[in-house]
């Protein structure tokens, strides 16, 4: 079949302008921005018909450290599963559910649960809490992980406050289409973490005689923990602590105007560091064992917020 000039061009059109929408949708994990602030406002909506509580600080538990949640007096539980377009969480140690109310004098949000870039999800997904939970009303967020150590000055059971991350995933959540809803296009990331944060927390674990470390946090995409020589390559960088999450969720906050409080629990030395094997049985046992100190820390620094 022979086309004339003009349909010749008007087939050229169309298929140039649907090109360039499947790039744009692969490029932002095959969701373009606009359905997905669609998505993340139905999510709100969904909340808040669901609950009263109207959040000022959100809490995101990392692997084991889910108790701070049941801490929270008087909160509405909203299983993942039961939100519009929420990710659902797949890995042990993690409840899979919303946590909202009174903590410490504060109205919170806690995930019991997050996700990860290693269970498959697109980052725009691991992250789409975090915006679910700033359109709430949330402007502090304070984020926690299980991490391995790679300061050989750090001992298995510390806390690190986070004053700076390293992101080792070598994606951004941020890359793709963009909505101007969303926050910035090109956000600063000098202060990551709150300086007045990290001086409160710091002050608060010297009152209570905890011996916090302050450190960088580096964050791979996992699931298989790193080698020995990535180790001493992370170390010769600057890191203090190896992990699988976090950073995702602070530059999109950071994205949000949120302020970011990160906590490192440090629940096994990184690979190499000790003569050692790693597993995540020992995450989350290490992690019960330190909840005591960690729950206290926490309640403390919002309390004082």
């Amino acid at each position: 079949m022979i086309l004339d000039g003009q349909v010749k061009k008007e087939c050229s059109d169309e298929v140039g302008a649907k090109e360039v929408s499947d790039r744009r949708e692969l490029s932002s994990g095959g969701i373009l921005m606009e359905q997905y602030f669609r998505m993340v406002q139905e999510s709100v909506e969904m909340i808040r018909d669901a609950t009263d509580i109207e959040p000022s600080i959100a809490m995101i538990l990392g692997s084991g450290l889910g108790a701070l949640a049941d801490e929270i007096e008087g909160g509405d539980k909203i299983p993942y599963e039961n939100i519009p377009h929420f990710p659902q969480s797949t890995v042990r140690g993690h409840s899979g559910q919303l946590v909202l109310g009174d903590f410490c004098g504060k109205k919170v949000i806690a995930m019991q649960g997050r996700f990860h870039y290693y269970e498959g999800h697109t980052l725009q997904m691991v992250t789409y809490p975090v915006r679910v939970m700033r359109l709430l009303g949330a402007e502090i967020l304070i984020v926690t992980n299980a991490g391995g150590g790679i300061n050989t000055l750090f001992e298995v059971g510390d806390l690190m406050i986070i004053t700076d991350h390293i992101n080792n995933i070598k994606q951004d959540p941020l890359r793709g289409d963009y909505n101007p809803d969303m926050g910035p296009r090109f956000v600063d990331m000098s202060y990551a973490y709150d300086r007045d944060l990290i001086n409160l927390a710091a002050k608060i674990g010297k009152e209570q005689g905890i011996s916090l470390r302050k450190g960088i946090y580096l964050a791979s995409s996992g699931p298989a923990y790193e080698t020995p020589a990535e180790i001493r390559g992370f170390r010769i960088i600057g890191a203090d602590v190896a992990g699988m999450s976090t950073v995702p969720e602070v530059i999109v906050a950071n994205q949000m105007g949120m302020k970011c409080l990160g906590i490192s629990c440090i629940t096994n030395m990184a690979a190499g560091v000790m003569e050692t094997t790693l597993s995540h049985q020992e995450v989350i046992d290490t992690a019960r064992k330190v909840r005591d100190k960690f729950i206290n820390l926490v309640k403390a620094i919002v309390a004082a917020i």
